[in-house]
């Protein structure tokens, strides 16, 4: 670090952008899968991504304290409302069949009849982002950490657009719009059209335990926020 806290933020951005849009390029994906294998290319990107972000908010915690807007009692429990989906949305989305986003596995494996989590939102694991990244957005009414969660927010918006255009060309127009017919870009947009209804006869065994590792997930988040961020998960909440 350079010690000036603006310039390390600069730092840390352009490796958060560079970790994100270098390994994801198509001819870099296909270099290191296949030297590599696949699994171990999105769990390295996953982890590489995990400490990109990490540095990212540690560097936004060292910068000048520029106020945009003051913090009120409720903007703390904001995170606490939205985190438990978050988790939700990751724990059902990691190994799931879903050849349509991120790290999705081929559609061989796809049943668009029964997307899953799919059906709900089309990308999830950008969606978790996106909604993490408004929630701590409230309590961190200064310009660093606006300058974090902000344009995160916007990377994994902006993500799933460019997924689905990707998506298009690799599956082709038809084949594309058959795969996708059942899931949503916009969450529960499929459910509100009546185009997907979830087979609650489906659910088995796994669902318990992905809604038990989802709770797990949210403990161990707000066990891990003081020791790796510096902030108490609840501070602010109680006097």
């Amino acid at each position: 670090m350079t010690g000036n806290g603006w310039v390390d933020l600069g730092l840390a951005f352009a490796f958060f952008l560079a970790s994100h849009a270098v390994p994801a390029r198509p001819p870099v994906r296909r270099a290191l899968a296949g030297r590599i294998g696949e699994r171990a290319y999105l769990l390295a990107y996953s982890l590489v991504s995990i400490v990109a972000l990490g540095l990212l908010i540690m560097a936004a915690g060292r910068a000048p304290y520029v106020e945009l807007w003051s913090i009120k009692e409720w903007h703390m429990g904001v995170p606490h409302v939205v985190m438990p989906f978050v988790c939700l949305l990751i724990t059902f989305a990691i190994a799931a069949p879903n050849p349509l986003s991120f790290g999705g596995r081929a559609p061989d494996v796809f049943d668009p009849d029964h997307p899953g989590i799919a059906g709900v939102a089309r990308h999830p694991l950008l969606l978790a982002l996106a909604l993490w990244s408004l929630a701590h957005l409230m309590p961190n009414g200064d310009l660093a950490h606006a300058l974090v969660f902000g344009p995160s927010a916007a990377f994994a918006l902006a993500g799933m657009l460019m997924i689905d255009r990707r998506k298009k060309r690799q599956w082709g127009e038809a084949e594309w719009n058959l795969l996708a017919a059942k899931t949503s870009l916009v969450p529960f947009a499929a459910l509100l059209s009546g185009r997907w209804r979830p087979d609650l006869r489906r659910l088995n065994g796994g669902a318990a335990i992905r809604l038990l590792a989802s709770l797990i997930l949210y403990l161990v988040l707000v066990a891990a926020h003081e020791p790796v961020i510096g902030v108490t998960a609840t501070s602010g909440l109680w006097n």
